[in-house]
């Protein structure tokens, strides 16, 4: 049965739900659990109006925490937003608290699918994931960077005029301020894009990718629609055991950041190994120093 539990029904949760009905016609069960109770119940009989529309059958109800227990995955999507002029970072201390409540119980009820997060700082909440829950790394998995990467390969595709889809670009290491685009190895076709664009372009293409968010929320206060979407696509990975290569928040060493993975039904079949310049490498280990610095400052 797949049964999917979303903890958090902010515009996030409830956007990726949305979503996620939209585009899989094979979820049995959906189960939304906020902190208040009565919006997670309104925001479960609205979208069960949708079904008509959809053809679906799918069971939609505000639940418990109890109702984890044989769900495939549970996607957390709690949390303080990220407001105007903070970074994900300085989210850090309050969410950290949330998540570590919620895991626990999750884990109490017996759950042994899959965790996908998507609170910020998404990299620092993974890797809270999975120290309060014991699972294995595989099966905690961070939305990471893969919305960069698709505001990257959405900026490129504007730049080239091309398809999206024949874009081939990664943006990497933590989803935050010291996230870069691997432009050594970053293609349109078969033709590598540091060829056809100059480097001093490929620097504000980079620029706003990062400041993207932030522009999104100085103007509506929010983004949800491109997260939703790219938590769609990673439960899709799982539930249809795609092995699809995806950029998200996987194990790196001793901390969780973003490099793209195979997704399966198991979760992180496997982390890929990217060729890097020496200039790239040091970006990536930039990152990973940033979030260690993070969950170092959690346990001060």
């Amino acid at each position: 049965m797949n049964k999917i539990v979303v903890v958090g029904c902010g515009n996030v949760g409830v956007k990726y739900a949305s979503e996620l009905l939209s585009t899989n016609s094979n979820i049995d069960e959906l189960i939304l659990i906020d902190i208040n109770k009565e919006k997670a119940m309104g925001e479960a009989m609205d979208l069960s109006n949708t079904l008509y529309c959809l053809g679906l059958k799918t069971v939609i109800k505000a639940g418990t925490y109890l109702d984890a227990k044989d769900a495939k995955i549970v996607v957390i999507a709690a949390g303080v937003n990220q407001n105007k002029n903070e970074t994900r970072l300085d989210l850090v201390n309050k969410n950290s608290k949330i998540i570590k409540d919620i895991t626990l119980k999750i884990v109490k009820s017996g759950f042994n699918g899959i965790f996908l997060i998507a609170s910020n700082p998404v990299d620092v909440m993974t890797y809270l994931v999975r120290k309060y829950s014991k699972f294995p790394a595989g099966k905690v998995i961070g939305s990471g960077t893969m919305l960069d990467t698709s505001r990257l390969a959405y900026l490129l595709s504007h730049k080239l005029d091309v398809n999206i889809k024949d874009i081939n670009a990664y943006v990497l290491g933590e989803h935050g301020d010291s996230s870069f685009a691997v432009w050594s190895s970053a293609k349109v076709g078969s033709v590598l894009i540091k060829n056809i664009i100059p480097k001093e372009e490929l620097g504000i293409l980079e620029d706003k990718v990062k400041h993207m968010a932030y522009k999104i929320i100085e103007l509506k206060g929010e983004t949800s629609y491109g997260i939703g979407m790219c938590l769609v696509s990673i439960t899709n990975a799982i539930l249809n055991n795609e092995n699809k290569v995806l950029v998200v928040s996987s194990l790196y060493d001793d901390i969780y950041l973003s490099m793209p993975s195979v997704i399966n039904e198991s979760g992180i079949k496997g982390v890929m190994k990217v060729e890097l310049t020496k200039e790239e490498e040091a970006k990536l280990k930039n990152s990973a120093k940033i979030i260690r610095q993070t969950i170092k400052s959690l346990e001060e």
